[in-house]
């Protein structure tokens, strides 16, 4: 039986920048067609950045020293 090739399927790449580009883009789409969204959106955001400030904080606050980390060479490369 002769074989059959398959249809090449032709990939947009969405790494990087483009990527973004997109999200960005279907988000304000979304936000824009969906107003129900923009309220659920903006309190995601609120919560997000809330996190963001507190992890931030305590970072600043309680930085990482030498002897809290454990295991510094997990797969023993250095």
């Amino acid at each position: 039986m002769p074989s059959t090739p398959e249809p090449s399927r032709s990939r947009i790449s969405t790494k990087g920048t483009a990527g973004l580009v997109i999200a960005i883009a279907v988000v304000a789409v979304v936000l824009v067609a969906f107003p129900a969204y923009r309220l659920f959106f903006a309190i995601s955001v609120g919560i997000g950045l809330g996190v963001a400030a507190a992890l931030f904080l305590w970072h600043k606050l309680r930085p990482i020293r030498e002897e809290d980390v454990e295991n510094k060479h997990p797969l023993g490369l250095g």
